[in-house]
């Protein structure tokens, strides 16, 4: 019936309208993938390099625990895996290492391959900042001009950007819980401060880009990534449908702020070898 094929049509026309014109898939720079011993037996290098590339990864910021699975993947793809250094030789370091004086002799050591574009990804309390590891690596960050990757909320992190400011932080999750108010503060106040979003789910809840967030995006385009997170195996198996949904919520934005996001900002941080 010609009023039926009328609403249909104009049905199909709303629809393409509401659709973002840069909706084709970006490339994406990951900030935030662990190739850890727990992964060895599910994925080979090679398959877990091939995960990456079919959800459009092109590149990625890799740290492990230990750290030889981050080297298992540079060596197959040195152009494709940006080398981070993680302090854990093994789980239990995590909440050790900042005192222990073998994880800075073991960094140290590490560091000699002249690789790594970062330390970590590690955590940290507010009240260990100022412990004799964390303040070595401070030097070695300075020294060497690398990157940390700091998996700590936003009280933390800003003790140590006041402590240290001539490191360049890469905020891990954003703080995990931090309001996108707090996080754009605090990059309003620390030119050495990047942020990825990796497991923050809250910057498009049901899909739709959350304003707040977008307002921060708009406003610093130049000092966010996007990751995902592989921290257990099962991670690796979702991560394409992961990445389809930080996909989604770029396309809601312009398409320059889009791009700078999703990978360009990466590029200009860790440009390829």
């Amino acid at each position: 019936m010609p009023h039926v094929a009328r609403a249909l049509l104009a049905l199909g026309l709303l629809v393409a309208a509401a659709r973002p014109a840069h909706a084709q898939a970006l490339q994406i720079f990951d900030a935030h993938i662990h190739y850890s011993q727990s992964d060895w037996d599910a994925l080979t290098p090679e398959r877990a390099l091939s995960v990456l590339a079919r959800a459009n990864v092109f590149r990625a910021l890799v740290s492990s625990t230990p750290d030889d699975g981050t080297l298992k993947l540079y060596d197959r793809s040195p152009r494709g895996i940006v080398p981070f250094l993680r302090p854990y030789r093994n789980r239990g370091d995590m909440a050790t290492w900042p005192h222990d004086v073998a994880v800075a002799s073991y960094v140290e050591e590490r560091l000699k391959r002249g690789i790594y574009r970062g330390i970590g990804e590690f955590h940290l309390s507010a009240g260990d900042v100022e412990a004799p590891v964390v303040k070595r690596f401070a030097v070695l960050a300075e020294q060497r001009n690398i990157f940390w990757q700091a998996h700590v909320d936003d009280v933390t992190v800003e003790k140590m950007l006041t402590l240290y400011p001539r490191v360049r932080i890469l905020w891990a999750h954003a703080g995990m819980s931090s309001s996108a108010p707090t996080v754009s503060g605090l990059l309003g106040r620390f030119p050495n401060l990047w942020v990825e979003l990796a497991i923050r789910t809250d910057v498009a809840p049901g899909g739709t880009l959350d304003s707040a967030w977008r307002a921060a995006f708009m406003k610093y385009p130049d000092r966010f990534m996007v990751g995902t997170d592989t921290w257990v195996t099962s991670r690796w198996e979702t991560l394409r449908e992961t990445m389809q949904a930080i996909q989604d919520w770029l396309a809601q934005l312009p398409r320059d702020v889009a791009e700078q996001i999703a990978y360009k900002n990466g590029e200009r941080l860790f440009p390829a070898p």
